[in-house]
This record gives structure tokens, C-alpha cells and sequence, in this order.
């Protein structure tokens, strides 16, 4: 927001440039919006909560994936019995005895097992991981926007602060220079001393409003610094910002939102993710059929074979579970279409909140031109009724009414300007452009 409008606000910001170098302190560079946006990311701990949720659903679409891989799978162990196995044998009249296994014994194996067909449980449980994965990714995106746009607030609420504490400090010094003037007119006579006490007053009070301007400034940074991290006592010096030029039509921003708003990006997936999941679950009720082989060794010198290899190609098929998987996957069904009517209802007011930003950009645009014509006709009507007040033709109220109105007048531009930049950042925040 650069612009000529306001005199008094170019001399003050060469005054400070002035005092800063007289002064002899460090400037500070001025800072971008994008700027603060990088270092906001960084540091903040909701951002860093989200990627590792991102991070987690991408494991578990990993996790998924790996069912289709074969599970293998070693084990070993050592038996130590008190006795002997052995068999007892009725040959003649008296029973024979013969072990079948040694005391103590080592064992080991080693086996693998491949799913052949599962009746599309593991590729809907995979679809289902990878819908998780993108919901949360659409949301860590949303957080993102978010959080840029909250910075972006802050960025403004400083600048705004200190555009009035700048206007503040011009009400300031205008009313010391008209108690000045009242006060050598009182001098020689020529006013009364009701104008004296009047002019005093309302520097008294213009000097109450500037320190109330210089602790919301103060406020204002401590809150900036805290989003990006910073001591809150740290100096800030920002970048004026433009309010950018409206461009395309309502209509066309709002289809545009609709379809690329993270938030419902994230719920697209979550609801396709229930539906994979109700169908996985549904799946499990089918034929399942798996290969499996191996080798297992058991110690055992009575045996002719100690090692023994394995295959083995096994069919599973639930017949009847009490409706157990039926209503599992019902109760995922249902929670698929809760979330779509929550969809529904976010992108009703996610048209409505394009429609109100849309709404006021425009409304700002035409502010800031009528507020800026206003500041000239403000400083042009305080410089008449001050000569008239000097050659007693107008009063002392009329003087501090006309500084009143030049002072708002400053106010109302520079508010209609950084309504105009939050409107266009809220509006892009909207359309899920920030």
C-alpha cells in the first residue's frame, strides 16, 4: 500500500528516518508477508503435528501394500521333559516299552505364506489406506492456508497499528500547533480564555489517543512475533502491502473453490476411504486362498526324518458369521454418508464465504477512492478556518472540528485500505488460493 494520498505522512516517515539515524540505531530491514509466511511454517507446532499425521497415513499406506508380499517367518526352540516320551506295547504277557523321542530336544523351522486370492480384501484395504493418506495430506494443506492467513491478519493488524499511531501523532502535533496559536492570540488579547482551555483540552485528549495507539501497536507486534516464534519483544518492521485488483467474476471463483478447497478434498477422500474400507470389509466373508511352505527340522534320533519340507495350498471361506462382517461394513457405509452431508453443508458455506469477500473487495475498492479524495478536502477545510480563526471570522470549535474531521478522515482511508488487503486475502483463503 504505497501510495501519495496523505502529506503528513511522508514527512513523518522522513522524521523517523531522521531521528533513527540522528539516533544511531540499527535499522531494521523490512520484512515480506511471504517472508513471514516461510518462518511461520517452520516453527509452528500445529504444522509440524499435521506432517507427521501425513507422515504416519503414508506408513500406513505402506503397511497395505505390504499384504501382497509373502510373510515369512523363522522360529527355534529347545524342549528339556523330565522323562522320555516313549510307547507302551501289549506283545505277550508283559508290556514292552520303547521311546519315540529323545529328553531333550532342538527344534527350529522357517516358513512362508502367500496370499493367492482374497476376494479383493487387500487391494480395497490398500485403496482405502491411500484415500487416508490423501485426506490427510488435503488437510495438512488446509492447515497450511490457514495458518497463512492468520499471519497475514496479524501482518495487517501491525500495519494498521501503525498507521495509527502515525495519524495519531499528526492529531498530536496539529492540536500543539493550534494551542500555540490560541495561546499568543490569548496573549495579545484578542481570544478568550475559554478558547485557551479548549484548545488544551483537546490535546490532552489527542495525546491520550496517541498513547493508546502506540500500546495497541504494541499489542500488535507482540502478537506477529508470537506466530512466528519470536520474542515478543523483538523489533518489526513490515512491508506495506498492496490491496490487489479484483479479477475474476463471483461465479468463476466460486466453482473454483468448490473444487480445489482442501477441506473438502479431505472429505472426498474420507468418504471414499469408508467406502473402500465397508467393501474390504465385506471381503473378508469371501474365499481366501494362500500357499504356504517350509522347512522344519525336530531333533529326534528315532525318527527316520529329523527335517521335513512343507507345502500346503489353503482355502478359507466364512460361511456364517452371526452378520458380524455385515454390519461392520453397514456401520462404514453409514459413516461415508454422515460425512457426505457434511461436505454438502461446508461447500454451501464455503459459496458463501466466497460471496461475502467477493462482496467486500469490491466495497473496499470504493471506499479507499471516496476516503482519498475526502483526506484533500479535510486538510483544505482545517487550513481555512484556521486563517479565518486568525482574523477572527471563525471560532475555536469550528478549528478543532475541522482538525477532528481531517483526522478521521486519515483513519477512514487507511482503514478502507487494509480492509481492502484482508478482503483480498480472505478471499483468496476462500478459494483455496493463499
Amino acid at each position: 500500500m504505497k501510495h501519495n494520498i496523505s502529506p503528513p505522512r511522508r514527512v513523518g516517515q522522513w522524521s523517523g528516518l531522521v531521528l533513527l539515524v540522528l539516533s544511531g540505531a540499527n535499522p531494521v530491514s523490512a520484512q515480506t508477508l511471504q517472508q513471514a509466511w516461510d518462518i511461520a511454517l517452520q516453527v509452528d507446532h500445529s504444522i509440524k503435528a499435521a506432517e507427521e499425521q501425513s507422515a504416519a497415513a503414508a506408513q500406513q499406506s505402506q503397511a497395505a501394500r505390504s499384504a501382497r508380499l509373502p510373510v515369512v517367518s523363522v522360529a527355534a526352540g529347545y524342549t528339556a521333559l523330565d522323562n522320555a516320551p516313549a510307547s507302551r506295547v501289549n506283545l505277550g504277557p508283559t508290556p514292552s516299552e520303547f521311546p519315540i523321542s529323545e529328553k531333550d530336544s532342538l527344534s527350529y523351522q522357517a516358513s512362508a505364506t502367500l496370499p493367492l486370492y482374497t476376494s479383493g480384501r487387500i487391494s480395497r484395504g490398500i485403496d482405502a489406506a491411500d484415500a487416508t493418506l490423501q485426506a490427510s495430506r488435503s488437510q495438512f494443506s488446509a492447515q497450511t492456508q490457514d495458518l497463512k492467513l492468520q499471519v497475514a491478519e496479524a501482518y495487517v493488524a501491525v500495519l494498521r497499528a501503525a498507521e495509527g499511531v502515525r495519524v495519531a501523532s499528526s492529531h498530536v502535533d496539529s492540536l500543539k500547533a493550534h494551542a500555540r496559536d490560541v495561546a499568543n492570540l490569548y496573549e495579545q488579547g484578542m481570544v478568550s480564555r475559554n478558547d485557551l482551555l479548549s484548545a488544551q483540552v483537546a490535546l490532552a485528549d489527542a495525546s491520550q489517543a496517541a498513547i493508546k495507539a502506540q500500546n495497541a501497536l504494541d499489542i500488535a507486534r507482540s502478537a506477529f512475533n508470537r506466530l512466528l516464534g519470536r520474542p515478543l519483544h523483538q523489533a518489526v518492521a513490515l512491508d506495506e502491502l498492496e490491496p490487489a485488483a479484483p479479477g475474476e467474476t463471483l461465479d468463476a471463483l466460486s466453482e473454483r473453490a468448490l473444487d480445489q478447497r482442501h477441506e473438502l478434498q479431505a472429505l472426498r477422500a474420507q468418504i471414499s476411504a469408508l467406502r473402500h474400507q465397508a467393501a474390504a470389509v465385506r471381503a473378508g466373508a469371501g474365499p481366501q486362498l494362500a500357499l504356504s511352505g517350509g522347512y522344519g527340522y525336530q531333533q529326534n534320533r528315532y525318527t527316520v526324518h529329523e527335517g521335513q519340507w512343507s507345502v500346503n495350498l489353503g482355502l478359507q471361506w466364512q460361511v456364517f458369521d452371526g452378520g458380524l462382517i455385515r454390519h461392520q461394513a453397514a456401520a462404514s457405509e453409514r459413516q461415508a454418508t454422515a460425512l457426505q452431508e457434511q461436505h454438502d453443508d461446508l461447500a454451501s458455506r464455503i459459496t458463501l464465504q466466497v460471496r461475502q469477500y467477493w462482496l467486500d473487495v469490491q466495497e473496499t475498492r470504493k471506499r479507499i477512492e471516496v476516503t482519498a479524495k475526502a483526506i484533500a478536502q479535510a486538510e483544505e477545510n482545517l487550513k481555512v478556518n484556521r486563517d479565518r480563526y486568525e482574523n477572527g471570522l471563525s471560532t475555536n470549535t469550528e478549528v478543532l472540528d475541522a482538525e477532528t474531521l481531517r483526522t478521521r478522515s486519515q483513519g477512514n482511508h487507511a482503514s478502507a485500505i487494509y480492509d481492502a488487503v484482508l478482503a483480498s486475502l480472505r478471499l483468496q483463503r476462500a478459494a483455496g488460493e493463499l
